[in-house]
């Protein structure tokens, strides 16, 4: 297998899982210094008063474009936008600040990723992993805040090998429309456990019975990645998107079929592992879907040392150290 790049970071992997039009991501500032840095001046940090931490990224020109209300901090030379509601802000009035700052900007149609407003809340932590805001859904990427979502592979054993499910997203929808799917993600909202999360999802798009998932589904760990948005992301493009993702697997009986359970996918197609890459290759799928579906083949044997040169680089790129507190 030759040395390529992958579909969300430049990772070096198989020409089997390669996108032909990667969007860009931040880059490492070991193994990219002169790009990281040259990236460094066109944000500012986003921070909140009494913690010692950067919560998220903001771009610079999208400081320039919010109306911040009195209770926030721009500084220009440290580069910083802070928070700051006194000592002893709780949760819920750094929430409720973020959320009047976002609703504002939304009525003055200031981004259009606040067209897809959800009215969900997404979670973020501090240092020592406690809740300290939430903030809307479409709303992140402006911040460029850690996210967090569930993504599982369904697949099939069969006489002629491995087989994958793979849904196509509607055509309607708010971000990355048309593309291919993992077989069940989705984003985990407020306050919501992430196993819990995936069993409805999977009941609500793959309209798999609860008392399977729960049964026979496998949690794998995590991946974590820092995307830069692009074009097919819908909205506002090179905003910056760290997230993080709880993976899991489930071996699907072979005469069960997958269908739509809601209005997320247009149907599932059953393809083998050939078919797969084949279209990841071609950058069919959704981004980050495609890099779960690396960790699948990883841990299936798909992928592996004796067949990438740069399999340890691969692995390790996928389980990015986040620039920011995680949960």
């Amino acid at each position: 297998m030759r040395q390529v790049r992958n579909s969300l970071q430049d990772v070096p992997f198989s020409h089997h899982t390669r996108s032909q039009h990667p969007p860009p991501s931040f880059p490492y500032p070991h193994f990219s210094p002169a790009e990281y840095n040259a990236l460094v001046p066109t944000y500012h940090r986003f921070r909140l008063h009494g913690i010692d931490a950067d919560f998220g990224y903001i771009l610079n020109w999208v400081v320039e474009k919010f109306d911040w209300p009195p209770y926030w901090t721009v500084d220009s030379v440290s580069r910083t936008v802070t928070l700051k509601l006194g000592d002893g802000q709780s949760v819920d009035e750094r929430s409720a600040a973020i959320a009047e700052t976002c609703r504002l900007a939304r009525d003055a149609s200031k981004f259009g990723v606040l067209r897809g407003w959800r009215n969900e809340l997404y979670p973020i932590y501090g240092p020592d992993r406690q809740l300290v805001f939430r903030m809307e859904r479409s709303a992140s990427p402006l911040f460029g805040i850690v996210t967090y979502g569930v993504h599982m592979t369904g697949y099939v054993r069969t006489k002629e090998g491995m087989r994958i499910w793979v849904p196509r997203r509607a055509k309607d929808k708010q971000t990355y429309p048309g593309m291919l799917d993992n077989t069940v993600a989705g984003g985990i909202a407020s306050g919501e456990d992430p196993f819990e999360c995936m069993v409805r999802e999977a009941e609500e798009e793959a309209s798999l019975p609860e008392s399977l998932v729960r049964e026979k589904i496998q949690p794998t760990g995590t991946i974590s990645y820092f995307t830069i948005r692009s074009k097919a992301a819908g909205g506002e493009t090179g905003l910056f998107q760290p997230e993080c993702q709880y993976v899991y697997e489930l071996e699907i009986p072979e005469d069960m079929v997958l269908k739509p359970g809601d209005n997320e996918a247009e149907d599932f197609q059953l393809w083998s592992v050939e078919e797969v890459q084949k279209a990841m290759s071609e950058g069919s799928f959704k981004p980050n879907c495609a890099v779960v579906l690396i960790d699948f083949f990883v841990r299936h044997g798909i992928l592996r040392h004796d067949n990438e040169r740069d399999y340890i680089e691969i692995v390790s790129r996928i389980h990015r150290r986040l620039e920011f507190p995680t949960a």
